[in-house]
């Protein structure tokens, strides 16, 4: 039987603090958030509202579907869907409600 790799993702809040979740397999960041009892914002759940939008900071994610809520300027910039994306390696998320704006803007400017 292969085990899983367990990957560790740091949740870096706009006030500086963290939070830190241990991930392994296929487990998205948002569910695993919510099994350590950590509140992340999200809507959908399937990467076409935005409301999870994070930044990456350090390391690497892979969506599992296409983050349809990100433009491509925007995944270039670092910004990935918590929701519907797993660690491929140890890693470092900026999260919190400002930044969904941040990637694609808001109407309300």
């Amino acid at each position: 039987m292969t085990r899983a790799t367990v990957y560790t993702v740091e949740l870096v809040w706009p006030d500086g603090g963290t939070e830190t979740v241990r991930i392994d397999g296929e487990e998205t960041i948002v569910n695993a958030a919510d099994r350590a009892d950590i509140a992340l914002p999200y809507g959908c759940l399937y990467g076409a509202c935005g409301t999870c939008t994070a930044q990456l900071l350090d390391g690497t994610v892979r969506h599992r579907k296409p983050p349809r809520a990100l433009k491509q300027r925007s995944l270039d910039a670092g910004y990935v869907l918590p929701c519907i994306a797993v660690p491929t390696s140890d890693c470092r998320l900026r999260v919190g409600h400002g930044i969904q704006a941040e990637a694609v803007g808001t109407p309300w400017k």
